[in-house]
C-alpha cells in the first residue's frame, strides 16, 4: 500500500509538471493543451507499446508446442496467480533477463531470454516468470508505459521552451533555459524512483506466487553478474527499454542510484531472504495442484 501511494504521488508529480511547462508556453490555454497532449501520446502507447516493444527487442513469439515446458510453468504460475495465461516471446540474446509488457492482465505477454533457459534451473526460471506475472497483476507494465511517455512530453515540451519559453514573460530567458534543462532532469529521476518502486512490490508479488524466495534471490544474482559482461544485447538499440527487465540489461553502465532503474540487487535479495526466513519460521504445505516441480537430475533447465 506505501509503494501504491508513493507511485500516485510520483505520478501526480509529473502530470504538475507537463501542466507548469504547459503554462509557461501558453498561459492556461497552454496548460490545458499540454495535458491533452500527454492524454493523446498516453492513449496511443496504452494501445501500441506493447507491440512496439516485442519488435524493437526482436522477440519471437511461442507456440504451446515451440515451449511446452516454459508454457506447462507459466500457466501453473498464473493459476496461482489467479490471472490469465500470458503470450510468451523469446529473445535471440544469450544474456539472461526477462521482462513482461501489455496494457492489462487480459492482454499481456512475458518475453524471456534464451540465455536465462540456459543459465537458470528450474526454480529459478519459475521465480522470474513469478515476478514478470506479479508486474502484470499490479498492472506495472501500464504505470511505466505512462510515466515514459509523459516524460517524453516533457522532455519534448522542455526543448520548445529554449525557443518559445521566453516570449510571453513567463519565466524569461533564464526560465526557459532552466526549464529545458531541470525539467526533463526531474521527469527521468521521478520515472527511475516510479521504477524501483515497482521492482520491491514484484520482487515480494513475485515470491509468494512461486512460493521460493530463495530461488528468486539467486535468479537475480546470476542474472545481475551476466549483466555486467554481457555486450551486444538487444536493449542496446533501445535504451528506454531497459527499466522494463527484471535487471537492468546495460548493468554495466554505471549510474548514480537516482537515475538507477532497479533498485540495488544487494538490497532485493535481502528482503528476498528476509521473506525466506519468515516463511522458514512458518512454513505453508502447498497443493498438488499449485507445486512447482523442483530441478532434478533430469531437468533440462538445471546446469547439472
Amino acid at each position: 500500500m506505501e509503494a501504491n501511494i508513493k507511485v500516485f504521488m510520483l505520478m501526480a508529480a509529473l502530470t504538475a509538471l507537463v501542466m507548469v511547462l504547459g503554462w509557461m508556453l501558453g498561459g492556461g490555454g497552454g496548460a490545458v493543451l499540454a495535458l491533452l497532449i500527454a492524454g493523446g501520446m498516453n492513449f496511443f502507447a496504452y494501445w501500441n507499446s506493447d507491440k512496439m516493444v516485442l519488435r524493437q527487442q526482436g522477440a519471437v513469439e511461442l507456440s504451446p508446442n515451440q515451449g511446452a515446458e516454459l508454457y506447462a510453468m507459466t500457466a501453473d504460475l498464473a493459476r496461482r496467480a489467479e490471472m490469465p495465461m500470458p503470450k510468451l516471446y523469446l529473445l535471440p540474446t544469450e544474456q539472461p533477463n526477462a521482462f513482461a509488457t501489455g496494457r492489462n492482465p487480459e492482454n499481456a505477454a512475458v518475453a524471456v531470454t534464451q540465455g536465462l533457459l540456459r543459465a537458470l534451473n528450474r526454480d529459478e526460471i519459475a521465480g522470474v516468470i513469478a515476478h514478470e506475472l506479479a508486474h502484470i497483476k499490479h498492472r506495472d507494465t501500464l504505470t511505466m508505459t505512462i510515466t515514459a511517455t509523459m516524460a517524453g512530453a516533457i522532455a519534448m515540451m522542455g526543448n520548445m521552451m529554449l525557443f518559445m519559453g521566453g516570449r510571453d514573460g513567463r519565466g524569461g530567458g533564464i526560465g526557459a533555459v532552466l526549464a529545458m534543462v531541470l525539467a526533463p532532469l526531474a521527469a527521468a529521476m521521478v520515472q527511475m524512483a516510479i521504477s524501483r518502486a515497482r521492482e520491491y512490490e514484484a520482487d515480494a508479488t513475485g515470491a509468494a506466487i512461486c512460493g521460493q524466495p530463495r530461488a528468486l534471490a539467486s535468479a537475480l544474482q546470476r542474472i545481475s553478474a551476466a549483466a555486467g559482461r554481457s555486450v551486444n544485447v538487444p536493449a542496446e538499440k533501445n535504451p528506454a527499454a531497459a527499466a522494463m527487465f527484471i535487471i537492468n540489461p546495460l548493468h554495466a553502465l554505471k549510474a548514480d542510484r537516482l537515475f538507477a532503474t532497479h533498485p540495488p540487487t544487494e538490497e532485493r535479495i535481502a528482503r528476498l531472504m528476509a521473506l525466506e526466513g519468515r516463511a522458514a519460521a512458518a512454513p505453508v504445505r502447498p497443493t498438488a495442484a499449485s507445486r512447482i516441480p523442483r530441478a532434478g537430475r533430469n531437468d533440462p533447465w538445471s546446469r547439472g
